[in-house]
């Protein structure tokens, strides 16, 4: 597993942001290949960090590089939606930290057999933990033209939604669509050629959308963000990495929902509904990675972090 390649996004700033303790219990729900989690092991020498992730791959290659810290690092398979059962199981009620950091890996997109690049022909996979659930494959010939056009407008913001659907049907009556690259053709065939955006293939949104679909990211990361929220100390950090908006947008909202206090209408002389702000937020605006970090790791041009502190 020393192939294992992820280079982790604004280590800095995480370890800045999570203002760690030194005999801290922290999450990692995200694991990778335990660069996030390396960091804070080495940054805080007595503290103890749970690494979840649904990639036994990853896991098998975090637990290579986080060896040396013993018993202080306690790997998981599974979605960080669930844990809080996950930490039950480690004995652990409560959190110093967390750190979430999204989306796919470098690793799972150069892995050409996951199927996750429409760079290089491979069977449409995309799961993340391959021993469960559908496949991309399973989604293309299944789903109805209309699931499928609200997967690849919603998840992956494609305008060309409807008519490239349409396509995916039309050439799975002839045959079942199983590669990375019949897809791709079917994209291609279904944007006119005159609107493809010169920035981006004009596949990628498509691709977004159903991996974001077979893997559920964004029901996950909504139930993982309120479970570990819930389960921080008081003056315990949670930080979160996004890469699109569709992301970032679900970590705004959950953010300053639990900052918010009071929501009573303001003609109202005393507060009636009692409600307490449960966070602060430190970061206004998110933060972004450096233009040196940038040229290092392109992956981190569209990375966006916002942090919490639980009050």
């Amino acid at each position: 597993m020393s192939d294992f390649r992820h280079l982790s996004v604004m280590p800095d700033e995480v370890i800045r942001f999570l203002a760690l303790k030194n005999a801290g219990i922290y999450l990692d729900g995200t694991l990778g290949g335990g660069g996030h989690s390396r960091l804070i092991l080495e940054n805080a020498p007595q503290a103890t960090l749970v690494g979840i992730d649904r990639d036994q791959a990853a896991l098998a290659a975090a637990g290579e590089v986080l060896a040396v810290f013993g018993e202080r690092f306690r790997p998981v398979h599974g979605d960080f939606a669930g844990l809080t059962a996950h930490l039950a199981q480690q004995g652990i009620p409560a959190l110093d930290g967390f750190i979430l950091d999204l989306g796919v890996s470098s690793h799972q997109l150069d892995t050409r057999e996951r199927g996750f690049s429409f760079q290089q022909d491979a069977p449409l996979d995309m799961r993340m933990d391959t021993s469960q659930g559908e496949t991309a494959a399973d989604l293309l010939n299944e789903l109805s033209e209309l699931e499928l056009e609200r997967i690849i407008a919603d998840y992956g913001e494609e305008r060309w939604a409807k008519r490239i659907a349409a396509f995916i049907v039309k050439a799975r009556e002839e045959s079942p669509i199983t590669t990375t690259f019949q897809l791709v053709d079917i994209i291609k065939g279904a944007v006119p050629k005159a609107k493809w955006d010169e920035r981006i293939h004009p596949a990628t949104r498509t691709f977004q959308g159903l991996r974001i679909a077979v893997n559920h990211e964004l029901e996950s990361l909504e139930q993982g963000m309120r479970a570990a929220l819930d389960l921080l100390k008081p003056g315990g950090r949670g930080v979160i990495i996004s890469f699109h908006s569709l992301e970032d947008r679900i970590v705004k909202h959950i953010f300053r929902e639990y900052a918010e206090g009071c929501t009573c209408p303001r003609q109202l002389p005393v507060c009636a509904c009692g409600k307490q702000p449960r966070v602060k937020i430190l970061t206004g605006r998110p933060v972004t990675a450096t233009q040196r970090e940038t040229d290092q790791n392109p992956r981190a041009r569209s990375a966006k972090l916002r942090a919490v502190e639980k009050l």
